[in-house]
C-alpha cells in the first residue's frame, strides 16, 4: 500500500509528526531522521519549548500549531506519524487516513480492538498503509530470544516470563497515570502493550487470559501493578508483570523449554541511549550492550551462580522499523506491525481488565 509520494524516487519521503512529548522528542523523531529516505518535515506542537527543542536538533523542520493545520497541506507529506496522547490517536489516525496519508500510530493503536479494526479497515479501503509503532520487537533481548527459538536452542518452549518492571514509589502525574477512562492510561495499556505483542509474536494466539490488576501507591489513580497470563493456541504458557512498585527487579525474560531454558537480566539499552541523545549511526555501535549483561542458556543450574554459558546478546534495531516503513510506503513491501496484529494484543488487553476486575479467566 502506498500514500499520495511526490517528487521522484529518490526524494526522501516527507514526515509530518504529531506530538513533541516523551514520545515525539525521544522515540520518532530521532529515529525517522535516522532512517534513510525520511525526512522530518513538520512537527505538531504549539508549545514554544518543545519548538525550540525540536529546531535546535532538526533546524530545517517547519511547524503546525494543530493537527487541522498538518492535514490542510496534506499534499505537502508523504506520511504522518501520531504521538500524541493515547485518547487521540483514533481520531488523529482517521483524519490523516482521509487526508489520503500513510500513518503510523504509537501504541495502543486504540483503546479497543473494535476500533483498531476499523480503522485497519479504513486503511484498506484507502489504500493506505497504517503502521503501528510497536519498536519493542526490535529490542536486543527479544531479537536474541527469537533466534534461540528458531534455533532450536531451548526445545519446545513451555513456559514464557516476560517482566517490565520499574521502581516509582511515587506517583509522575500527567495522562499516562490519569484515572479517567478517556485517556487510556495504567500500565496494562502502556507497557503491557509490548510485553502483550512479544508474547503473542513469539508464540502465537492467545486462546485464554487472566489478569491481576492494582492500584498500589498512595494518590495513584489506575493501575500500576499487573499480572497477565495468557494461555496460547499452541499450549504455551506466558507470564507477563508489568509495575511501577517492584523494589526488587526481576529477570526481563526467564524462557523454559524442553531442552533449556533463557534468563535474560536488564533493558535492552535504546531508550537510554534516546533519552541521553545519543543517536543511530552515531560513531559508537547502537543497540549494543557489554559481555556482562548477556543472558544464559542451560539446564538444571542457576544464571545467578554462573550456571549455564553465556548467550551473545544480537544488537537493538529500532531504526529497522522506520527503514521498513519507508520501504512499505515506497515500493509494497511487508508492513512491519499492522494494525490487526495490534488489535489481537488488545483483545487480550481487554480480556486482562476484564478478568482483573471480575477475577475470573476470559476464553478469547
Amino acid at each position: 500500500m502506498t500514500g499520495s509520494i511526490t517528487g521522484s524516487a529518490d526524494s526522501p519521503l516527507r514526515v509530518g509528526l504529531v506530538g513533541y512529548g516523551l514520545a515525539g522528542s525521544v522515540f520518532h523523531a530521532p529515529l525517522i531522521a535516522a532512517t534513510e529516505g525520511l525526512v522530518l518535515d513538520t512537527v505538531v506542537t504549539s508549545n514554544p519549548e518543545r519548538q525550540e527543542q525540536a529546531r535546535a536538533e532538526f533546524p530545517d523542520v517547519r511547524f503546525a500549531a494543530g493537527p487541522d493545520e498538518l492535514f490542510a497541506r496534506a499534499d505537502e507529506l508523504d506520511l504522518v506519524v501520531i504521538a500524541s496522547p493515547n485518547k487521540t490517536h483514533v481520531p488523529l489516525a482517521t483524519a490523516a487516513l482521509k487526508a489520503g496519508l500513510p500513518v503510523v500510530v504509537d501504541k495502543p493503536v486504540a483503546g479497543t480492538a473494535a476500533e483498531a479494526r476499523e480503522l485497519a479497515a479504513l486503511a484498506e479501503e484507502r489504500g493506505l498503509l497504517l503502521s503501528v509503532f510497536q519498536n519493542r520487537r526490535w529490542d536486543n533481548d527479544f531479537l536474541t530470544l527469537r533466534k534461540l527459538i528458531a534455533d532450536g536452542g531451548l526445545g519446545d518452549v513451555w513456559r514464557f516470563e516476560s517482566r517490565f518492571e520499574r521502581w516509582r514509589p511515587r506517583p509522575k502525574g500527567g495522562w499516562r497515570e490519569s484515572g479517567d477512562p478517556a485517556e487510556i492510561g495504567g500500565l496494562l495499556y502502556d507497557l503491557g502493550s509490548h510485553v502483550v505483542d512479544q508474547a503473542l509474536v513469539l508464540f502465537g494466539p492467545a486462546v485464554s487470559v487472566y489478569a491481576e490488576s492494582d492500584i498500589r501507591r498512595p494518590g495513584a489513580e489506575t493501575d500500576d501493578d499487573t499480572f497477565i497470563a495468557i494461555t496460547h493456541a499452541g499450549g504455551v504458557r506466558s507470564h507477563l508483570y508489568v509495575s511501577a512498585t517492584t523494589a526488587q527487579l526481576g529477570p526481563r525474560f526467564r524462557v523454559l523449554g524442553s531442552q533449556a531454558g533463557y534468563v535474560k537480566y536488564g533493558l535492552d539499552p535504546q531508550e537510554a541511549a534516546l533519552r541521553e541523545g545519543r543517536r543511530p549511526g552515531g560513531e559508537e555501535e547502537w543497540g549494543t550492550e557489554p559481555e556482562g549483561d548477556w543472558g544464559r542458556v542451560g539446564a538444571g543450574e542457576s544464571p545467578q551462580t554462573g550456571g549455564g554459558r553465556p548467550e551473545p546478546t544480537l544488537p537493538g534495531d529500532y531504526p529497522a522499523y522506520y527503514a521498513a516503513v519507508a520501504a512499505a510506503v515506497r515500493e509494497g513491501a511487508p508492513n512491519p506491525v499492522t494494525a490487526l496484529e495490534a488489535a489481537a494484543a488488545l483483545d487480550v488487553l481487554e480480556a486482562a481488565r476484564r478478568s482483573a476486575r471480575d477475577g475470573a479467566t476470559v476464553t478469547l
